[in-house]
């Protein structure tokens, strides 16, 4: 796909050492695309879609957002496999892409983009004048 690429390499290999003090996860992510649209979700289970950070700057989308292990009401944690921490990923979009029309939701853990795609502008024909 041309309207899309994931820096995490790129990122990987300029990043500096990290003072949080919570790991940080990729969130696991599936890239669909449509005629009008590309869909990505992303898995960040643990994140409430409260918590969900998704910024568009210089055509680099981020999605960021921290998870939290908490029992229902009238539980008591006895085992966890999901760690509490914070998911990170950034994507590279192509001037294709309508950023101001991003679409966002959340639900299960998932969280859904949708990318609309810009309608390419009608061929134009110029004409020369003498002089």
């Amino acid at each position: 796909m041309s309207d899309i690429t994931s820096p995490t390499k790129a990122a990987a290999e300029r990043s500096v050492e990290g003072t949080r003090t919570v790991p940080v996860f990729t969130p696991a992510t599936e890239i669909y695309e449509t005629s009008d649209a590309l869909v990505l979700s992303l898995e960040m289970p643990g994140v409430d879609p409260d918590g969900v950070n998704i910024t568009l700057d210089n055509r680099i989308l981020t999605v960021t957002g921290r998870s939290k292990s908490t029992a229902p009401s009238g539980y008591a944690l006895a085992h966890a496999e999901f760690r509490e921490g914070d998911y990170e990923r950034s994507f590279t979009l192509s001037e294709a892409i309508a950023g101001a029309r991003i679409e966002a939701s959340m639900r299960d853990g998932v969280l859904r983009l949708t990318l609309p795609k810009e309608q390419p502008a009608p061929a134009k024909t110029i004409s020369v004048k003498a002089g």
